[in-house]
């Protein structure tokens, strides 16, 4: 029987560090149980598998007994993230009188984090926000095709940049966010795809988080993984990304990747994954690419790798070969 999710708890919630003021901070990070996103039920993007984080039903006293929990745990943190399974500024997921109240009891943040879709985000909301707020938006990619066939996002990158332009003009903060390797595009061309999504978003974005492909359950990206029809990227291509921004774009460049060192998640040979994910942290919070230093063999097979899609031309999991179910059972967390 499936368990039956209470609406009046909280999906997660933990503590770690990010960067606030320009120093590292403490950070609170909340994700709150929602009706969902209102895209998703229309079928949603390929790679997102929140709407397991969202109840049918969620009243406002529900979500009002998820904030007492967040105040519970509490402890003075100066940075609070706020995330939901959709978008904080959609008024069916996130009722204004629920929004006012988060504001006023993390009045004392220097910063608090919320994310939303773009259609949400008009000059009547963005008036209610206080001047602390960083309004998170999930771009993916900057390129309309890779947008639409690729990730199904419902949206063009010329609605994310007016949504992080207007965020800007009535002085917020905006984290954009970028999917590295969605499906149907090989190791080559993601990261090019997020290089030029990076160079777009750096004109709207003071953040520019880099977020790869992490296999969540019922997604159409957990389809074609479980057929050996996607490898989730390679860590080394995370850092070559990172590399190459980092003197490029005027935004700061971070990346906490879901998954990271599973199959799931971006992963390289397994020896080196906690060292290179380690190297990334280090560099999310210093900006120095120095801090990507990280040295492994499997570096040379990432190459190979990449020259071997170019010439078969698709974006199969080559490493599998014909042992498709060992090795997804090695990585399955469902």
């Amino acid at each position: 029987m499936k368990e039956r999710r209470s609406p009046s708890e909280l999906e997660a919630l933990w503590k770690e560090k990010d960067l606030s003021a320009g120093r590292t901070v403490d950070a609170m990070v909340v994700i709150m149980r929602t009706r969902g996103c209102s895209w998703a039920a229309t079928g949603g993007c390929t790679m997102c598998g929140y709407r397991r984080a969202s109840v049918k039903e969620v009243s406002a006293d529900d979500l009002g007994r998820q904030i007492d929990q967040a105040l519970a745990a509490y402890e003075g943190e100066p940075f609070v993230k706020i995330y939901t399974s959709g978008s904080f500024l959609d008024d069916d997921e996130v009722p204004p009188a629920v929004r006012e109240r988060i504001f006023g009891e993390f009045a004392a943040c220097e910063r608090i984090l919320v994310e939303s879709r773009p259609e949400f985000v008009t000059p009547e909301r963005l008036a209610t926000l206080p001047r602390t707020v960083t309004l998170a938006l999930g771009l993916e990619s900057s390129d309309p095709e890779v947008l639409k066939r690729s990730v199904n996002k419902g949206f063009t990158p010329e609605d994310s940049r007016r949504a992080g332009l207007a965020a800007k003009e009535a002085g917020l903060t905006v984290r954009t966010y970028l999917l590295l390797k969605p499906p149907f595009l090989t190791e080559g061309a993601a990261i090019a795809d997020t290089v030029e999504s990076a160079l777009f978003a750096d004109g709207f974005s003071d953040e520019i988080s880099i977020n790869p492909l992490n296999i969540q359950n019922g997604t159409l990206a957990e389809r074609l993984w479980r057929r050996g029809e996607l490898r989730t990227p390679w860590l080394w291509s995370l850092v070559e990304v990172l590399r190459t921004l980092s003197d490029r774009v005027g935004a700061r460049l971070m990346s906490s990747p879901s998954g990271g060192g599973s199959q799931r998640g971006a992963h390289n040979c397994g020896k080196c994954d906690k060292a290179v994910l380690a190297a990334v942290e280090r560099f999310s919070l210093t900006q120095d690419p120095e801090d990507l230093d990280v040295a492994c063999g499997c570096a040379a097979d990432w190459k190979r790798y990449i020259d071997a899609e170019r010439l078969l031309g698709t974006p199969a999991d080559l490493e599998r070969g014909f042992d498709n179910e060992l090795a997804i059972g090695k990585g399955d967390s469902s």
